[in-house]
């Protein structure tokens, strides 16, 4: 029942931190993200009314698939770090890719999109603490011109907008200034009316600092912790 409770207290605050920035609640997606966390965590969330959830490896959902292959109407998203030779199993498994972070998993995501013949939502992911240590593309970088000018040529990609994992910190307001360039970011990009090019998305916050992402402008966070407690360790 613990999952359950959590979601609604999340749901909760999510709503108080749209207020505050004079938002509506309906405008921002909650994603469970359920790496490490077994198949029966995970309809708790489903039967709590969650339908949107994130994995961050391809070869852990792959184990869990079968198991969820029951459910109804919900969406798997690939949040994490994808290497270009897993892009045609995680368009399989996959609703979404998130995490794109070059032109070259840009591409193999298209040409495994379009043998099966279906359209592929995809995020840009964002190194914006340009973290050595993190995925994803640096602002403003050659790479992210080149990504963004690819879109139209890529067309079994939907580019839906952004993604990124600011740098940890124990304080949730000193994330805040990354949040406030994400937002910056995006509305830079949307201004520039790219073909193929859509910014409806920026996914950022997570369990420990959703609500300042929230306050900043995310319109989907993504809550691991915060719903299921503490991440069982992976099994060897």
């Amino acid at each position: 029942m613990y999952v359950l409770e959590n979601i609604a207290v999340i749901q909760e605050r999510i709503a108080a931190a749209a207020r505050r920035a004079g938002r509506r609640p309906e405008g921002i997606a909650l994603m469970a993200v359920t790496k490490t966390h077994p198949p029966e965590r995970i309809r708790e969330a489903y039967a709590a009314g969650l339908r949107r959830f994130g994995e961050n490896r391809v070869q852990e959902f792959e184990g869990k698939a079968a198991a969820l292959a029951d459910l109804q109407a919900v969406e798997w998203h690939m949040i994490g770090h994808l290497q270009t030779n897993k892009a045609a199993k995680a368009v399989d498994l996959f609703a979404a890719v998130d995490s794109v972070d070059s032109v070259k998993l840009a591409e193999r995501l298209d040409a495994a999109a379009r043998k099966l013949n279906r359209r592929l939502p995809v995020l840009i992911e964002v190194n914006i603490g340009g973290e050595a240590a993190k995925s994803g593309v640096a602002p403003q970088s050659a790479e992210w011109e080149a990504l963004l000018l690819a879109a139209p040529r890529l067309e079994a990609l939907e580019f839906r907008g952004l993604m990124t994992v600011p740098p940890f910190t124990d304080d949730p307001e000193d994330a805040r200034p990354y949040f406030r360039r994400m937002r910056e970011l995006r509305e830079a990009t949307a201004a520039r009316k790219l073909p193929a090019v859509a910014m409806d998305v920026l996914s950022m916050g997570m369990s420990h600092d959703f609500e300042v992402a929230i306050e900043e402008g995310s319109t989907s966070v993504r809550v691991g912790t915060a719903i299921f407690g503490e991440r069982p360790p992976l099994s060897s």
